[in-house]
């Protein structure tokens, strides 16, 4: 460590000394207490869906070996494609991460029921005409949203958990049993 500058009294630099001390404490512990969601993510990103509309089924092993699989991504991009019109678009991956996110706060692994994935702008107008519910510009066009159920899972607490993630939006639809998350700005309905 570098003498005390002109500018800096003893007791402020032994302060100084103190502070950068107690930080590295703080920040050891605390990579000890997120030491088991650090490890789980840092191995292989998995996450299973079934979509209500299709009945088709996927496990999909999406990031494996520190890198996103792109023949992985192409069947989950299939898998969330327009189920109305057959469109597909590319899934924004981050959207996986907070799905996978989700299961290790729900420590849940079972699939994920879909509801929406991607949507064509064709479906999205016609879903906006029928409800005040679904945006114009919905991040479902562009392939960074999905609405989802975990199986055997509250919904509520769903919705929760993806809020406390702080990345995003999250929407919990109570009535229709299922929450909206998002790659856009963070934000909560």
């Amino acid at each position: 460590m570098s003498a005390p500058s002109k500018d800096r009294t003893p007791a402020q630099t032994g302060r100084r000394r103190f502070l950068v001390a107690v930080g590295g404490v703080c920040g050891t512990v605390a990579s000890f207490v997120a030491a088991p969601a650090w490890a789980a993510a840092r191995g292989p990103r998995c996450v299973s869906f079934v979509h209500t509309h299709t009945g088709e089924t996927l496990r999909a092993a999406y990031y494996q070996d520190g890198c996103y699989q792109s023949e992985c991504l192409a069947q989950v991009d299939h898998l969330l494609r327009d189920f109305r019109t057959g469109d597909a678009h590319p899934i924004d991956p981050a959207v996986l991460d907070i799905l996978f996110e989700l299961q290790l706060r729900a420590d849940r692994d079972g699939p994920f029921e879909v509801i929406s994935g991607y949507r064509s702008p064709a479906t999205n107008a016609m879903l906006h005409r029928r409800s005040e519910g679904v945006a114009v510009h919905s991040m479902h066009l562009e392939g960074r949203a999905i609405d989802v159920r975990l199986s055997g899972y509250s919904t509520r607490e769903l919705a929760s958990h993806a809020r406390a993630l702080g990345r995003g939006g999250v929407g919990y639809y109570a009535s229709s049993d299922f929450v909206h998350v998002d790659t856009g700005r963070v934000r909560y309905w």
